[in-house]
């Protein structure tokens, strides 16, 4: 089975909103070994979203369409269908009156322009949609279906699982796809290339890609075919890929976070953090608490932009800020150190930096950053200087990202190895 994805929308082909609905679509399509071959984007433009139909029936057994289906004059996909396959238009009472009843749900009347949701195409199956108000349409024409789906995400989302899935596993090739992901922390893509080479030489670089991302790469390993066929290919190559990266590998799971595994860590151990910041105005400890469950190791954060509140609330002394200045190793462990004792977790993890524009010196440019992380026991387990790329933004991220990893490696034992990105000065 071959499929086309026609996103409908005329807001689609600006900048400021991106197509997610077919990203979705695709990852479904795969899941059920459909192959997809084509997608595109149409504005609200009557004949070109028919001529964009046309094309599709054409190449594909399937077509799936998102968007165009609500009440206002540019809502116009189901006038595009109904003109490629030729077929006319009834407008369903039993409609009209299941969209009043949604408005008078939430006490209001349904305005006279929703009418033009209950429009049907001849021959069209309608699709209940318990989370909106405009039906989905499913329709058959010379060996093609076609599915009209709202493009509301949730309502997209929710009218995929209930009508286009049971359809595709009924019709299902037993092919499909499967992955194994790798999210690896804190290493360029260069370094991890490096990396992969003894894989490459083994196995070769057929299915093998690298998404990268600030602080992150994810390492996927891709395979098409039956089940059995899958697991034959993948295993030996997951099994080969885990050897070669290690402890730079924090998850394998596709929705797997740094400050997720962090926390399972510090759950597994018994063990509290807690956080010192400065140019990161208390990022590593809205990532930590984004997690559910935190509490259990997460204490709490101290974000001491100033020099006043350095003193005052960590107990980094004085003479060390005038010394060395507050961009500094000696003042980053000293954070560190005090928001271990004075908030009483078993690590501190401490971070000053310059995340610029401005600010920046000869000797401490934009993007110098110092991390500390003490230990139980007060020891200071480890501290590390980077030269990090970019806007004030991504300095921000690339900081909280390494910090995060510091504070991982520290729990696996691994922060004095020598390994990895944690004696890097630039990234």
């Amino acid at each position: 089975m071959r499929a086309t994805i026609i996103a409908v929308g005329s807001e689609l082909l600006g900048a400021d909103r991106a197509d997610t609905n077919s990203l979705f679509l695709a990852e479904v399509l795969a899941r059920y070994g459909v192959e997809l071959g084509r997608k595109a984007i149409v504005g609200d433009r009557l004949a070109e979203i028919a001529l964009e139909i046309d094309r599709a029936r054409s190449e594909s057994s399937l077509v799936l369409i998102t968007g165009g289906l609500g009440p206002t004059r540019d809502d116009l996909t189901r006038e595009a269908v109904a003109r490629a396959l030729e077929r006319g238009l009834d407008r369903d009472p039993g409609i009209i009156e299941d969209i009043r009843r949604k408005f008078a749900a939430f006490g209001r009347e349904m305005a006279p322009l929703n009418e033009r949701q209950a429009d049907v195409i001849q021959g069209a199956k309608v699709l209940a949609n318990r989370r909106g108000t405009a039906p989905a349409l499913r329709l058959e024409d010379s060996g093609t279906t076609l599915f009209l789906f709202p493009g509301v995400p949730s309502e997209l989302r929710g009218l995929v699982e209930e009508q286009l899935e049971p359809w595709l596993a009924e019709r299902g090739t037993g092919g499909g796809f499967e992955r194994r992901t790798f999210k690896v922390a804190c290493l360029p893509e260069s370094d991890l290339e490096a990396l992969l080479e003894p894989l490459y030489e083994r196995f070769g670089p057929e299915g093998v890609s690298l998404l990268p991302s600030p602080g992150e790469v994810v390492v996927r390993l891709t395979r098409w075919g039956a089940p059995a066929e899958r697991a034959a290919w993948l295993d030996p190559r997951e099994d080969f890929l885990g050897e070669l990266l290690g402890p730079h590998v924090f998850s394998r799971e596709e929705d797997g976070s740094l400050e997720a595994e962090v926390g399972r860590l510090l759950t597994a151990r018994g063990r509290t953090v807690v956080t010192a910041e400065s140019c990161t105005g208390g990022g590593v400890a809205e990532r930590l608490t984004a997690v559910a469950g935190s509490s259990g190791y997460f204490l709490g954060a101290a974000v001491t932009y100033s020099n006043q509140l350095k003193e005052r609330m960590l107990g980094v002394p004085p003479e060390l800020l005038a010394r060395h200045g507050a961009v500094s190793s000696e003042v980053a462990a000293a954070m560190a150190l005090g928001a271990r004792s004075r908030l009483g977790a078993h690590y501190g993890l401490a971070i000053t930096g310059i995340a610029g524009p401005g600010g920046g010196t000869e000797d401490k440019p934009v993007g110098t950053v110092l991390v500390a992380l003490a230990g139980p026991e007060d020891a200071l387990a480890a501290e590390r200087r980077f030269q990090f790329p970019g806007n004030r933004e991504r300095v921000r991220r690339l900081t909280t990202q390494w910090a995060l990893d510091l504070l991982r490696r520290s729990l696996l034992g691994r922060t004095e190895s020598g390994e990895g990105p944690l004696n890097r000065l630039s990234v």
